[in-house]
């Protein structure tokens, strides 16, 4: 009886007239965000120009993309670093823990002189559209090649005009607003003029952008006239564009401000089988809305409350009896009230190595913000660090939302700025929503995805195929270790398609990663390692380099000034240091152990066993030796088949080979003394032998065994920053070169909404930045910059 009512809710829970529609609509949604889950990740750089020697740093903020509160779902974060090509040039793992992570990247030499793209992003986000991953651009100066004191055009002048009909379709005889957008090679919007014409070359409508090359005009299309655009630039260079093709027949929006309301106007000229429409509005896939409305003369009305809309970006879906989408469009609510960031250090100017304080408050109106989660940066800025940045809020409410390049968004979240109201809604009609996929929203069954989250720790993933056919090894048992301390085992087997799946934890820094199937059983196979890097990327364009010759004598002072702090870096701050692991082995506490130079050495490993280790029995059959175990569960049961045999966590097949290894290079065996379950595995025992140093200590495991050079989660750096507490310590003779004074990644704010940071200015003189970038516990986020000023102090 039960299995028959699970099966009656699985076959009937998405059937549309299982509720009113409304509401199944609404439920559709609902369970599609439940299931989609959006990850946002926001990343604030320590600043925006590079010398290669220099270390970039980085802290990543994991969002919820619903409520921008903390997200704890993927432990590992992906940064990326692209040329102009998309190709990566550096790349890194690092641990997310609690809604965030941070980390170091030290460019090369071997980077050329450009613009680069930083891209950050989780295994789970590359489910969907890689124009959603993080995106930001930096600056990298390699002073020691040569480069153009100029730009090169890639390609001669030439502009990119597209047309957006607001909810998608141009339709004859209904008037529609037209928005658009004009960009140059960069991207970058252009002031011009623009003309919409028929084939008679009759001016129907004149349009000018706003800002940022985007506008809008209202125009009533006819059928069967082919419209075309005329653009004139500021030098009047004119170019021609086509115009969308119009409908026939079809049904479009138009979204009226009226204040305390939104009216949505619908107008339709076709036939559908059902008069009744439905409006859907929600905003990031929450506070789910929606109205139904019949048809009157083919025109409706919708109202929305603004009150009723969340802050950010809501998409307005029109949609018809079948839940079939008919029109779409974006509208943008400003926050009502936002995260305050303020900071402020003790006076305007500063000398060599004095010591600062930066005094940090965070609060939510009038009452103070708790739990803020915050990181600073202060660096020198000169003639060629000038680039403002990001804006915290502007691109968890804005940018993240939106598909393709926003120009310069913190205008929008200026109120200073006038029209910023008509602009955003200019940007809202020119850029889109593509994070949902109807077909999806409304099928019967969940969505499948390819990437799953990695919750508990990273995934490595492959191929297992035979090494002579090439052709996928089916339901093979592998097993993943490195030469480590603790020990630590990982086990799986390969799916229909061959795929391979590992989830290893703690798995940190560079190792040499051994991979093999059972060799008593299958040695045949090949183990294929996937990146696990997203392959896809986003449209978005980068700006071209441009070196002015003015710069030489800074880049030169900086170059050298590079050179000495490097040389002069403590050795202890060069080097990351690994999280405490655990200090048992991944069996956990073993049921014997032996230290083996509490007892007397013997020269075989074979006299070794039989003397001290009483839970494993040697037995010779076929000249080959056997470990037999003996349950300590039932003493008086020995297991008929072989333990795991591991040396340094590495699973060892031949028996044989650890018999006629040297005991000397063994410092402690380990034994479980009872069935052990690993995965789908089952073992009859483990034996496990250390080295010394936990590097196999010269053992030759079988070839068969791959061995696989792999970069774990990156070992977080410290940031080093000298003391002046002491006058000895002011009267060094060692440079103090820094132009990074400080860079902060987890600074928490304390029950008043305040936090305070002591450090020391260098000795370089010049204008320093401050940028704050923070996030509350309710998902408000904010950025604050300021400067100070460092003046050299004679000694």
């Amino acid at each position: 009886m039960s299995l028959l009512l699970i099966q009656f809710l699985l076959l009937t829970a998405p059937i549309f007239a299982q509720f009113g529609p409304e509401t199944a609509i609404k439920n559709g949604l609902e369970r599609y965000g439940k299931v989609a889950v959006q990850e946002k990740i926001f990343v604030h750089l320590d600043r925006p120009l590079y010398l290669v020697g220099e270390t970039l740093w980085f802290k990543a903020y994991q969002r919820d993309g619903t409520s921008h509160k903390a997200l704890d779902l993927s432990k590992v974060g992906y940064l990326e670093i692209l040329d102009r090509q998309n190709t990566p040039m550096l790349q890194t793992k690092f641990a997310l823990q609690e809604g965030h992570g941070n980390g170091s990247l030290v460019l090369p030499s071997t980077l050329g002189s450009g613009v680069y793209t930083v891209r950050c992003y989780s295994n789970w986000m590359k489910n969907f559209d890689p124009g959603y991953f993080f995106e930001t651009s930096i600056t990298i100066l390699n002073p020691f090649v040569p480069f153009e004191p100029h730009p090169v055009a890639e390609s001669p002048i030439a502009y990119d005009l597209q047309f957006f009909p607001e909810g998608g379709h141009l339709v004859a005889g209904l008037e529609s607003t037209v928005a658009f957008r004009a960009t140059d090679t960069q991207g970058s919007g252009i002031a011009f003029t623009g003309q919409l014409i028929d084939e008679q070359q009759n001016v129907v409508a004149d349009f000018r952008p706003s800002q940022f090359g985007i506008g809008a005009f209202r125009f009533t299309p006819q059928l069967g006239v082919a419209y075309s655009a005329i653009l004139t630039d500021a030098n009047g260079e004119r170019s021609q564009f086509t115009f969308p093709t119009v409908e026939s027949k079809g049904v479009v929006m138009h979204l009226k401000d009226k204040g305390e309301t939104l009216e949505v106007e619908v107008s339709k000229h076709i036939e559908t089988a059902t008069e009744k429409l439905y409006l859907m509005v929600h905003t990031r896939h929450g506070n789910v809305q929606v109205q139904s409305m019949e048809l009157t003369n083919r025109n409706a009305t919708f109202v929305i409350p603004k009150g009723s809309l969340n802050e950010g970006i809501s998409q307005i879906t029109l949609l018809d009896g079948y839940r079939k989408p008919l029109c779409e469009r974006l509208y943008f609510t400003f926050p009502k009230s936002g995260l305050s960031l303020e900071a402020k250090v003790g006076k305007g100017t500063y000398g060599s190595r004095e010591k600062i304080n930066l005094d940090l408050a965070a609060s939510l109106g009038n009452e103070p913000m708790a739990q803020a989660d915050l990181s600073v940066a202060i660096y020198l800025t000169d003639s060629i660090q000038t680039e403002d940045p990001m804006d915290f809020a502007a691109y968890l409410l804005l940018t993240s939302d939106l598909h393709g390049q926003v120009e310069n968004p913190s205008f929008y979240f200026d109120p200073n700025n006038e029209g910023r109201s008509q602009a955003i809604d200019y940007l809202m009609l020119t850029h889109g929503w593509r994070r949902l996929d109807w077909g999806q929203v409304f099928a019967a069954l969940p969505p499948k995805f390819d990437f799953l989250p990695e919750y508990q720790g990273h995934f490595i993933e492959g191929k297992l195929v035979d090494r002579t056919t090439g052709s996928p090894a089916l339901q093979k048992d592998l097993y993943l270790a490195a030469p480590d301390f603790p020990a630590r085992l990982y086990t799986t087997y390969s799916a229909e398609d061959g795929a391979v799946r590992f989830e290893v934890k703690d798995f940190w820094g560079p190792k040499e990663l051994t991979i093999q199937t059972d060799l008593r059983k299958d040695s045949t196979y090949r183990f294929e390692l996937e990146s696990p890097f997203a392959k896809n990327v986003s449209a978005k364009k980068l700006p071209l380099f441009s070196f002015d010759e003015a710069w030489e004598q800074t880049l030169l002072n900086r170059s050298i000034n590079m050179q000495a702090r490097n040389a002069y870096m403590p050795a202890s701050y060069r080097q990351g240091k690994v999280p405490q692991p655990d200090t048992l082995a991944f069996f956990g506490r073993p049921d014997e152990r032996y230290i083996l130079d509490d007892y007397t050495r013997f020269p075989t490993m074979e006299e070794v066993l039989r003397e001290y280790v009483r839970g494993v029995l040697v037995r010779k059959r076929q000249k080959s030796f056997h470990f037999k175990m003996v349950d300590a569960l039932v003493p008086d049961a020995i297991y008929d088949s072989d333990p795991l045999v591991l040396l340094d966590g590495i699973p060892i097949s031949s028996i044989d080979k650890i018999m006629a290894f040297d005991p000397l290079k063994i410092k402690k065996v380990e034994l479980m003394n009872a069935k052990y379950f690993l995965g789908t595995m089952a073992f009859t025992g483990i034996v496990s032998f250390s080295t010394y140093n936990h590097d196999l200590s010269g053992f030759e495991l079988d070839p068969n065994v791959q061995v696989i050079p792999y970069e774990g989660l990156q070992v977080a750096k410290e940031f080093y920053m000298p003391r002046y507490d002491t006058p000895a310590a002011v009267a060094s003779r060692v440079p103090d070169l820094r132009n990074l004074l400080l860079w902060a990644p987890n600074i928490t704010s304390d029950a008043q909404g305040t936090a305070s940071v002591p450090l020391y200015s260098s000795d370089q003189p010049g204008k320093y930045r401050v940028v704050v970038q923070g996030v509350g516990p309710d998902g408000h986020a904010a950025t604050k910059s300021f400067y100070f000023e460092v003046k050299k102090t004679v000694l």
